[in-house]
């Protein structure tokens, strides 16, 4: 029987041996969850998982492989991804490479063999935590000293975020818009790369600019609107971007997903707090309080805005969470301003939230109406 060459020890003293697969290496991270029983290579490729460690709840990863046309960045930045049970012979027409070879080739560490129940259950009990991934040689003493001096890092977004601003147009066979294209401005925050396909399928011209770009430079690219990306860390450490948003109100259109959700509410003077555990996952159950309808939702999230805090504020709450009641949606109407916390974008996952893209094309073609 192959021995154990990995060893996991939580900030609260816990450890699990497990087998190593992906990068070598030791490491401490923040310590997640994710419920999805499908899109592992979505979840490892999302830049909003930066410096965290994931334990995925569905118990068999890398079956299907990892497929070119799938990924979410073209460089993952995930901290590691801690699994029950992983298979490296992955069986589907459209995988061009393992799991662990992609996690390998970019430096992220994995783990498999692990009681992932017990390990999700202390996550759901104690909350997200530091975690060292280590051997199985290291000592819990030792474990926890390193635990105890590493501070974990900052500033992800402007490690994920692109550097210079790029043009995209829409392929006119494929998108479903066929009119002149509406340009989006899309504030690259770490964003997924289905934000960027779900636009040109809508028929839109798409400029992505960097995290830190001012609102004056976005104006100068005469935009129909303006798109806040999803992003990792905590909303409060990008205040280049809150300031740009906020001089952007009432000029143009603006819609915001997940960290986007929270930047354009912090613009307008809201608060956020870092939830336990965070959401993480394909099935999150949401309200529309407009219509009472029910969408099932992709989350993945640490921070949220606090809803008292709205109250000096012209925004209004547009959605809710069934799970813990918390804010998953704002809008303030007279700017042509609106934000989710979950990704309508997601996938795989479900596609209940789409329909707000469209909402957001038809606030531009307004807005676009009336500029000419």
């Amino acid at each position: 029987m192959r021995e154990f060459d990995r060893k996991i020890i939580t900030e609260d003293g816990a450890e699990y041996l497990g087998y190593g697969f992906g990068a070598d290496g030791d490491v401490v991270l923040e310590l997640v969850f994710n419920t999805s029983m499908v899109g592992y290579q979505e979840i490892l490729s999302d830049p909003s998982y930066t410096d965290q460690a994931v334990v995925m709840t569905y118990p068999l990863m890398g079956n299907y492989g990892m497929c070119d046309d799938d990924y979410e960045t073209g460089r993952p930045t995930i901290g590691a991804f801690l699994v029950h049970e992983y298979n490296d012979e992955p069986s589907n027409f459209r995988s061009t490479e393992s799991l662990g070879s992609v996690m390998k080739r970019f430096g992220i560490p994995g783990v498999s063999g692990l009681d992932t129940r017990k390990l999700n259950r202390s996550i759901r009990d104690l909350g997200s935590r530091k975690v060292l991934i280590t051997t199985p040689a290291t000592t819990l003493e030792e474990g926890l000293a390193v635990i105890e001096r590493t501070v974990l890092p900052k500033d992800a977004v402007s490690r994920v975020s692109g550097s210079s601003v790029e043009l995209f147009t829409p392929d006119p066979a494929a998108a479903e818009n066929t009119g002149k294209p509406l340009h989006v401005v899309l504030i690259d925050c770490g964003m997924k790369r289905n934000i960027l396909r779900s636009l040109l399928a809508r028929g839109c011209e798409v400029t992505v600019v960097p995290w830190d770009t001012d609102a004056a430079t976005i104006r100068r690219l005469a935009p129909d609107g303006v798109m806040l990306s999803n992003g990792p860390g905590d909303p409060t450490e990008v205040p280049q971007t809150i300031a740009t948003v906020s001089e952007l109100h009432g000029t143009l259109p603006i819609f915001g997903i997940c960290l986007g959700h929270q930047i354009l509410s912090l613009s307008y003077g809201a608060k956020t707090y870092k939830l336990k555990f965070g959401h993480r996952g394909g099935n999150h159950p949401v309200r529309d309080l407009a219509t009472g309808r029910i969408e099932i939702t992709s989350q993945n999230h640490s921070y949220a805005v606090d809803e008292n805090s709205l109250a000096e504020t012209p925004l209004t709450v547009t959605h809710k969470n069934l799970l813990d009641n918390t804010v998953e949606g704002v809008a303030c109407e007279a700017d042509r301003a609106f934000s989710v916390q979950y990704h309508p974008e997601s996938s795989p996952g479900p596609q209940d939230s789409a329909y707000l893209f469209d909402r957001f094309i038809r606030l531009m073609e307004a807005y676009h109406a009336e500029k000419n």
